[in-house]
């Protein structure tokens, strides 16, 4: 008969070989990893890590395409590099000295004021990540007792369209854009940006209706006319 020491041994041993991960690294042969952490996420959770994980893989080359087409803006902020600008921006802080407390759309409004001197990409930016990180409820791992809410999700998306009409049509007192995203001159045309964010977007509508079916409940839709649109709250 088996010690009774050796029941919980087995049993951990049976949680190892049940919680594992295979991959395929870059050499192209498999990698098994064993963790614990596996045996707490559900088909749904895993859904949601690799959502945000492009959701934010989605904003970071459009952050890098924002400044590669106004570079005069990373330089503002002081920063040696438009790397140093992308890291900086993406480490995960949710405040940021030149936005003065301003968080979400209140961020990414002002980033639009014709008073605001400092990074407008940065600003921009800032409020759409602060709104992703609110929408996620500021975790990047999930796992079963975790939750969302489809409303946050889907506000999320309305905003990011609220913010590609305002790059493409906001203008300073010479009647230049703010920021140069989009180039619709029909000899050399670039949608680079609108295609991205679209991707973006369609991740966020697509995981705030798997959230809504999971929970049970409906999507509260908005129509709104983006020339006068208000950027959704999310952090609520």
């Amino acid at each position: 008969m088996l010690k009774p020491i050796l029941f919980p041994l087995l049993m951990l041993m049976t949680f190892q070989l049940s919680s594992c991960a295979t991959r395929v690294v870059a050499d192209g042969k498999t990698e098994t990893r064993f963790g614990l952490r596996y045996l707490a996420k559900t088909e749904v959770d895993r859904v949601v890590d690799s959502d945000r994980a492009e959701v934010m893989a989605g904003l970071r080359r459009v952050a890098e395409k924002l400044y590669k087409r106004n570079p005069k803006e990373w330089k503002k902020s002081g920063m040696p590099s438009m790397e140093a600008a992308l890291d900086r921006l993406f480490s995960g802080r949710v405040d940021f000295p030149e936005l003065e407390g301003r968080r979400e759309g209140d961020a990414a409004l002002h980033a639009f004021s014709p008073n605001y001197h400092g990074d407008r990409v940065l600003g921009v930016m800032a409020g759409l990540l602060g709104m992703v990180y609110a929408a996620f409820e500021h975790k990047d791992d999930f796992y079963i007792l975790d939750s969302l809410n489809e409303q946050k999700l889907y506000n999320c998306a309305r905003n990011f369209e609220i913010a590609i009409w305002k790059m493409s049509s906001t203008k300073n007192a010479n009647g230049d854009l703010l920021l140069l995203s989009n180039e619709l001159n029909p000899n050399n045309p670039n949608l680079s940006f609108e295609r991205e964010f679209g991707r973006v977007i369609g991740l966020l509508d697509f995981l705030s209706q798997i959230v809504a079916d999971k929970n049970g409940r409906t999507v509260t839709r908005f129509t709104q006319s983006l020339a006068t649109a208000m950027f959704l709250p999310v952090g609520f």
